[in-house]
């Protein structure tokens, strides 16, 4: 009961908050848009405006994805649509971001195989 109190002591402070989060998630967007940032590092690094976000929203964002190719990619890899980005547990996300990968190409150090690489 604190934390709803502590939310709803100050409105506007939630408002603004809300309002910076939008704004850095646009931006977010904008940048997975033009291929500046990558869908794989958002899902790795998880900013806290990327926290809430719905994982379906981040993939549809890229360049020639839409709900349907993000919905084949979230149900082969196990994850449903509406999991916000911060639930993801640490092999989810690895296991996203490597589905991501073009097929072929060198994973790229997102798995920690503990491996020597060649």
């Amino acid at each position: 009961m604190t934390l709803m109190a502590a939310n709803t002591a100050d409105p506007l402070a939630a408002l603004k908050r809300a309002n910076e989060i939008r704004l850095a998630r646009a931006q977010l967007k904008r940048q997975l848009g033009s291929g500046t940032l990558l869908a794989a590092t958002v899902i790795l690094d998880c900013p806290e405006e990327a926290r809430t976000w719905a994982v379906l929203q981040l993939l549809a964002s890229q360049p020639q994805w839409g709900n349907s190719k993000s919905t084949r990619l979230l149900r082969r890899v196990g994850i449903g649509e509406r999991m916000p980005l911060g639930q993801l547990t640490p092999r989810q996300r690895r296991v996203l971001a490597t589905a991501l990968q073009p097929r072929g190409s060198q994973d790229h150090g997102l798995l920690d195989c503990g491996g020597a690489t060649t």
